[in-house]
């Protein structure tokens, strides 16, 4: 096995070296609404990738509103007024394309992969719903209905899921990031007509949108349509900025969940600052080390070697604001958290104490890259990637530096990060103890 990694790995670096080599090329453009446009052309295929990152999520909201981000990527399928309800999917089905949108604590991002044929068409459709949604009393409360059932599904008859909600309310304590994307249930009950028209207003405004094209488009053409359909959407006051920042942890924070369950699951997450802070690279490299592949430390230790878990899991994504370095793991049945629990911090020591050599940084840097490289070879990659890059670190063309932001880092620093976080007072820790089905109900 160590000979194969070692032909492996050095293989991966001279790939990423040859596509690091081929910088992304965008062109852009800010809309007089405020709307900014990137544009990448890849005539491979005749097919173009449009996506809309708006910037508006969970941590917009409030007490008594959470939830309502994640409620409009459904409405934005229901109907407008030159589009009516469900004719979005069924117009862009006939023209041989597809969809799909997501939620994060946030952002909000639609996603359309279509025909070059159909290009006039969904500028038509996006204009249409961004600009006129409907918002229909028979239709809101029918998505209500179908948001309410998600939760039910998603978060209360899942041990994942309503441990990841518990864990997370006990991290952060002031910071939005404390309630559920998905929204507290009393609050998705309570939402009203204005609520609605309220957030959408400020949320899908143009000027709190970036659009980002990739595919066998020119920006000439682009920009036409832009001009056509969207430029003349006006635009709105911004979401007002997040002013509260999360205070420094003091202590080690526990919740323990008793549920039915299969198997006890445990979540441990260490404050860590947002994806713009300049040692995000470092936690990339951390998170490969410890949890990506079967070769990484904490696959080796926990899963194979004291066989305390059946699956490690582990790191951050993107975020505007400081956020969590967390890991998830499944007990392995006849083990107990505790001993799973002690595991991990052994190996987070060990890495603090001691560091990383520089063959195992060099691999976990090849593996970032080899990933990397992999998910812009499709034009949906390249737009999901540089709308990522352009909100998350705050420059598209980032995406162009990641090969030499990985290089910079040394041993030293990856020891040094470590030994900052993952201490115990910057600790939350999740445990869902399993319950029998009678248990559970007295």
């Amino acid at each position: 096995m160590r000979r194969i990694l070692a032909i492996v790995f050095p293989l991966a670096a001279l790939v990423t070296a040859a596509l690091s080599a081929q910088e992304i090329k965008v062109t852009t453009h800010t809309l007089s609404n405020g709307m900014k446009i990137l544009i990448h052309e890849d005539h491979d295929v005749p097919n173009v990738s449009l996506y809309f990152f708006y910037k508006i999520g969970s941590r917009n909201e409030r007490p008594g509103t959470t939830g309502i981000s994640h409620y409009f990527e459904h409405m934005m399928f229901n109907g407008a007024k030159k589009y009516g309800p469900k004719q979005f999917d069924i117009h862009m089905e006939k023209a041989g394309g597809r969809n799909n949108a997501y939620t994060s604590n946030d952002v909000t991002v639609y996603t359309d992969w279509f025909p070059k044929s159909a290009l006039e068409l969904m500028f038509d459709m996006e204009s249409d719903r961004i600009r006129d949604l409907a918002f229909d009393p028979k239709i809101v409360e029918s998505e209500r209905g179908v948001v309410y059932s998600e939760r039910r599904t998603s978060v209360d008859n899942s041990p994942f899921g309503v441990l990841d909600e518990q864990f997370n309310a006990a991290a952060f304590i002031a910071h939005p990031y404390h309630w559920p994307v998905i929204g507290w249930a009393s609050d998705i009950e309570a939402w009203t007509m204005d609520d609605l028209k309220a957030h959408f207003k400020m949320g899908y405004a143009p000027n709190n949108c970036v659009m980002v094209v990739t595919g066998d488009v020119t920006p000439e053409e682009i920009l036409a349509l832009a001009k056509k359909y969207i430029e003349p959407i006006p635009s709105q006051p911004p979401p007002p900025a997040v002013r509260t920042m999360e205070p420094e942890q003091l202590g080690e924070r526990r919740v323990v969940v008793r549920r039915p369950a299969n198997l006890p699951l445990v979540m441990v997450g260490f404050h860590v600052g947002a994806t713009r802070d300049p040692e995000t690279p470092i936690y990339d490299l951390i998170e490969t080390i410890l949890t990506t592949g079967r070769s990484s430390r904490l696959h080796q230790r926990m899963v194979e070697k004291d066989q305390l878990a059946l699956n490690v899991r582990g790191g951050t994504g993107p975020a505007l604001d400081p956020t969590l370095f967390s890991f998830t793991f499944q007990v392995r049945s006849g083990k107990t958290p505790e001993a799973a629990e002690a595991a991990l911090y052994e190996e987070l020591d060990r890495l603090a104490k001691q560091g990383v050599t520089a063959d195992e940084l060099n691999k976990a840097r090849n593996q970032i890259l080899a990933n990397f490289y992999r998910s812009l070879k499709t034009i949906a990659g390249k737009a999901n990637s540089l709308g990522t890059y352009e909100v998350f670190y705050g420059d598209w063309n980032r995406i162009n530096q990641v090969t030499q932001e990985l290089d910079k880092v040394k041993p030293e620093d990856v020891q040094r990060v470590a030994a900052k976080i993952f201490t115990a007072k910057n600790r939350t820790v999740a445990t869902l103890i399993p319950e029998k089905e009678k248990e559970a109900a007295q």
